[in-house]
Parts: C-alpha cells; structure tokens; sequence
C-alpha cells in the first residue's frame, strides 16, 4: 500500500459506542460530551511496517533535536529561534539540569513515498492525548475488534515517564498540581489522563484551573498552593501546566517571575520544562534543515520564503491557524490570531489521502520514546477541528 494512498475501515459499534466502552474501562472522566462527534467512526489501515517507520521517525526526530541545540543556548541562538527574552534563563536553566524532564510531545507528521516527513513538533502543551491513549483504542472495543493491534501506548510511556520525573528529584515531596485554562473543557480532559498516569506512577494529584492557584515567592507560604478541600489548602512541588510559555511570558511576566525564582530555588518543578519551548518553535524547522541538511526526515525550511511551493508558519501559532500556503501566489490562507508572529517558510509536502479527498496527518507521540500514532483528517488545513481517526495495524 503506497503511503500516499489511505484506506479505511468502518468501525460499527457491537453492543455500545466509544464512550459507553470507555465507561466500562472505568476512564467516565476521559471522554467530554463533544468528543465522539468528531471521531467518523472509521479506522485507518496502517502496516506492520508502516507503524514502525512512524515510531522510529520520532525516535531520530528528537535525537535530531537534542544534537542541534548549542549547548550554552547562545544568544544568536534564541533569538533565531523567536524565545522571548524573559524567558531565557528558565531555558538556559532547565536545559542545563536533567531533573527537568521532558515528560511528552506530539510529531505531525506527513507520510510520503519517500518516509515520514516532519511538519512540526508539538514540544509544550500537545494534547489529543485521551483520544490517542483512550479512545481510539476503546472505538475498536466497541466495534468488536478486542484482538485488533493498535500502536497506542501513550498511557504505559507516561506512567514510566512521570516516574523517572519523581525518582530525578526524590528531595521532593511527590505531590504533582495538573493546571489548565478553566475555560477549556479539552484541556481539562487532557490532564486528567495525565494526572491518572501521574498517580499510577506514585505522585498524589490534584487538578484545577490555572486561575483558581496561588503562587508565592516569600515566607512561610513560598511554593505553589492550590486549595484540595473545604478551607483545606495544600503546597505542590511539582507542578504541570496546559499553557504555553510563550503566552506566560509574553502576557504573564510576573508570574514568570515567581516560577523562575521557585524553580532556581527548587521550591517547584516545572512541566513540561521551559526549554521544551526550543522545539516548540517552528524557528527550529529552520534551524534543523541548516544542521542536517537533506535529512530524509526534513522538509526544506528557512526565514525567507521559498521557491516553488510552500507553507509559511507563524513561530507559535497553534491549532492550524494563520497559516498561508504559497504557490509563486498565496493559494490558501488560514485565518487565526497568530498573523504578527515571525514566520518559517517550510516547503509543501503532499499528505497522505483517501478515495472520498480526505488527507491525513499522523500524529506520533514522543513520551521518552515513540510510544503512540493517531491520525487527523481534514478536506483542507488540518486544525484543531479536524476529525480524529484510529488505526489499525495490520
């Protein structure tokens, strides 16, 4: 099966759907109202060796990643790579500590008749994890597939993940406060499978909003509080947030403040760290072609536009949007609030695509190794929108 020809499967429900399924595995929490809505209740069909590819493309990816940082994070450095300024000393210092640990991150990536190619790596704050660790495995239960492979194991590199994070700092206390937007439902979800993972693998968690925590930087009450019950308030060494650094420190410098002094003074620990933000920067696609370049990995990627066609990326921007793709003229043009940011110029790269004109992006998640794949489609951009489709290995 050539890799630019998608086929599926129709997944029909025997005796549920995903979410009743999902119930039953005791996960109630794990799937929103809205969730199954945009799963098409179809699965795609991907090869032994195909999955394989996937899973070691990240592997490479990240190792690519970790060789082409300077290490004394230069100043050249991070300001080609778009980090803002505030920032550079928790990068410069979480980069520089191993008890900083990259906990997780998501690949996108395209599937070419030449291999996996790299789109951007969601280093921060990646989500779609319920559905990739969870449901996409739970809409196979429920069709009736129990003895189907799926590359799906999310769930298990998270729960060894969070544990080598508490086992690198045994000075602290392994109590782990999971924030969030209080606005976004998803978000919530999404930490809710990492705060299960977090507590299978020995921290005692709590989860709440970003906006219900309380931060302080002097006294007695130095540390990250949250309150856990009625009158009832509690400290967090370490502490997980669903919300970008870049956005911290662009519209939150004080709180940046406080989190660097707490982190220099190891009265908290960050996740995912502040230097993750290097590779959240699609800066470093740029960066990447530069040290390796022609990597059967890499798409052409430099801070003028190209040749040809291509797609051009604000450094930052999130969830597909204010993206342009060019083609000797603009052809497509998404848009998003992200239009004022630096912008990378990637070359365009064919996604994979079905008979119906959907095309598919791989999703490949990194949590100390390539550990998980699921697939977006979409008739167009793939966004935060777009439907969310299984796999099965054949």
């Amino acid at each position: 099966m050539s890799a630019n020809n998608k086929i599926t499967i129709r997944l029909e429900a025997h005796g549920g759907d995903v979410e009743t399924a999902v119930r039953g595995l005791g996960w109630d929490w794990c799937v929103e109202e809205g969730c199954a809505n945009y799963m098409p209740g179809e699965a795609v069909v991907l090869a032994e060796s195909e999955a394989d590819v996937l899973l070691q493309a990240a592997d490479t990816l990240y190792n690519m990643l970790v060789q082409a940082v300077p290490e004394d994070l230069p100043d050249d450095f991070l300001t080609v790579l778009g980090i803002p300024e505030n920032l550079w000393p928790l990068v410069r210092q979480s980069w520089s500590d191993d008890r900083h640990w990259h906990l997780y991150g998501r690949f996108d990536l395209a599937q070419t008749p030449e291999g996996p190619k790299l789109l951007e790596f969601n280093a921060d704050t990646a989500t779609s994890i319920p559905e990739t660790a969870v449901v996409q495995w739970a809409s196979l239960a429920a069709a009736g597939k129990h003895e189907a492979n799926q590359y799906s194991g999310l769930y298990e590199a998270l729960v060894e993940q969070f544990k080598s994070w508490r086992l690198l700092n045994e000075d602290l206390a392994p109590a782990l406060l999971l924030t969030y937007l209080g606005a976004s439902a998803e978000d919530q979800t999404n930490c809710a499978v990492l705060a299960q993972a977090a507590a299978e693998a020995g921290f005692d968690t709590h989860l709440c909003p970003i906006e219900e925590v309380s931060i302080s930087t002097e006294g007695a009450e130095k540390g990250v509080w949250a309150q856990v019950g009625a009158e009832q308030w509690r400290q967090f060494p370490f502490l997980f947030k669903l919300l970008p650094w870049e956005q911290i420190a662009w519209e939150e410098p004080e709180l940046l403040k406080s989190l660097e002094l707490l982190s220099r003074t190891r009265t908290v620990m960050l996740a995912n760290p502040a230097y993750t933000l290097l590779f959240q920067s699609k800066g470093m696609l740029a960066w990447l072609w530069k040290a390796y370049p022609y990597h059967p990995l890499l798409l052409e990627a430099d801070l003028a536009p190209l040749s040809g066609k291509y797609i051009r990326k604000p450094y930052f921007g999130r969830e597909g949007q204010s993206v342009e793709v060019v083609d000797k003229v603009p052809v497509v043009r998404v848009a998003g609030e992200y239009d004022a940011q630096q912008q990378v110029y990637q070359r365009w790269c064919n996604l994979s695509q079905d008979s119906k004109g959907y095309t598919y992006q791989a999703g490949v998640f990194w949590a100390g190794e390539g550990c998980a794949i699921g697939f977006r489609r979409e008739q167009g951009i793939i966004t935060n929108l777009s439907q969310f489709v299984p796999h099965v290995v054949a």
